[in-house]
């Protein structure tokens, strides 16, 4: 790995503290990133020494790097200027900052210029609808190649994620069936059981929509839905993500019937109890952010057309579910004399443990013509890095592989943007439920 630094504009914030330095510490751990500086800065009027000790904390351990700290306004040019001085070899920036706040730090360095060999590393949401994601990206590709653009979404960096590649691919028991004729329904489902724990800075402008279904969850439909590329070459794997969410749209073009939005209001969860979501500090309740998002799609490919995708996401919710379930057609026929549950095989893919499941019907141990249900199950080994580890390997490396895509970041935005122009017309209702709920009454997903 040649001589690089590592920008992080935004260094004292929450996620550098929480996701992108551990990410970083574990990489070097193994051995990568070995002549890497690290230079961050943010608005806070932080020294070395403290910067040091935030990365000392993260790492969990005291690593020699080379670590500095300016304190700077990152959409002022002179400003960048002195940071893009502090860096040395290639400069890989990382914006760790608010989609309005990136926009206008990548406006800046338009004027500044950029040296040759620099990488930009961006943060979901990518913009805030179709139109800016739009934007963004005319004026990224100002700056460098689309090649050296990153869009960060730590989803692909997950090895269970990654484990969907494998585990369709390179089985021939799977892969004849995932298809129409014998699948259906497909739910992802991304339900926690944590509130808004202090992120309302964040999260009560973007919603669980925005947060989670535009993002991740369309990720991991692509990674379930597309055909298997001839490898897994950045541009290869890219292009067949790409051409799945081209062919996804919102189930019957109709937002209306084909979405949900609903907020927690007070509850409790084991033994914690949670004031509702419009009391939560830093909220505003006359925004009506939504904190659980079911929306159906469709994807019109000869593979998948007629097979709904339900993907739901939501907070403060009791039965803590992380998963994306393949659900099976009956069988054609069960002989007569066959008696037991009448339950659909299941293939799950759980990211919360780890883990592959496979329901299914068998002869039960005692009669053995009653069927009995079973499950199938194994464990996912962990990957080597955290999901941060990963994508900051694929981003020092210069391979874009995990990275989203200039017009796949588009793409995903395309297909919820009804149902953002429908939610904020007010045309689908905003529900309530409460905090350790199963959310609400008349959800989208079976129960």
């Amino acid at each position: 790995m040649t001589d690089q630094t590592l920008l992080i504009l935004g260094a004292s914030g929450d996620l550098t503290a929480r996701l992108l330095l551990p990410g970083l510490g574990k990489l070097l751990e193994l051995g990568g990133a070995k002549d890497i500086a690290l230079v961050g800065s943010g608005m806070d009027d932080w020294g070395d020494e403290q910067w040091r000790d935030r990365v000392r904390t993260a790492f969990g351990r005291d690593d020699p790097i080379d670590a500095r700290y300016l304190r700077a306004d990152v959409t002022n040019g002179d400003d960048l200027e002195r940071l893009l001085g502090a860096c040395h070899g290639e400069i890989v920036i990382f914006f760790a900052l608010p989609p309005s706040v990136t926009a206008k730090a990548c406006a800046a360095l338009r004027d500044v210029g950029l040296p040759p060999g620099t990488r930009l590393v961006l943060e979901k949401p990518f913009g805030v609808d179709e139109k800016t994601a739009h934007a963004l990206n005319a004026l990224l590709v100002q700056l460098v190649p689309e090649a050296r653009i990153h869009r960060v979404d730590h989803f692909l960096g997950k090895s269970t994620v990654l484990n969907i590649l494998g585990l369709r691919f390179a089985n021939r028991i799977f892969e004849p069936v995932l298809n129409n004729q014998h699948v259906e329904s497909v739910d992802i489902v991304f339900d926690e059981d944590l509130g808004l724990e202090s992120r309302a800075g964040y999260y009560d402008g973007a919603g669980a929509l925005v947060d989670m279904i535009q993002s991740h969850l369309l990720q991991i439909l692509a990674m379930l839905a597309m055909d298997a590329p001839p490898s897994l070459e950045a541009h290869e794997f890219r292009d067949s993500k790409a051409q799945v969410l081209r062919a996804t749209h919102v189930w019957g073009d109709d937002p209306r019937a084909a979405s949900r939005r609903a907020r927690y209001t007070a509850g409790t969860i084991g033994d914690r109890s949670l004031p509702s979501y419009a009391d939560e500090p830093g909220v505003d309740p006359a925004r009506g952010t939504e904190t659980l998002a079911e929306v159906v799609l469709a994807v019109d490919t000869w593979r998948w057309a007629g097979v709904p995708f339900r993907l739901r996401s939501g907070k403060a919710v009791g039965n803590r579910r992380k998963e994306a379930v393949v659900t099976f057609k009956p069988a054609p026929w069960v002989p007569t004399g066959l008696t037991g549950p009448d339950r659909p095989d299941r293939l799950r893919i759980l990211f919360s443990p780890d883990r592959l499941e496979l329901d299914l019907d068998i002869n039960g141990p005692g009669d053995p013509f009653v069927l009995d249900p079973v499950t199938l199950g194994s464990d996912f080994g962990p990957g080597d890095l955290p999901p941060y580890g990963e994508v900051l390997r694929g981003v020092l490396d210069d391979d874009p592989t995990l990275s989203v895509r200039g017009d796949t970041a588009e793409m995903c935005w395309h297909i919820v943007q009804p149902v953002v122009d429908a939610w904020r017309a007010g045309e689908v209702p905003l529900q309530e439920y409460p905090a350790g709920s199963a959310g609400p009454a008349d959800s989208l997903l079976p129960g």
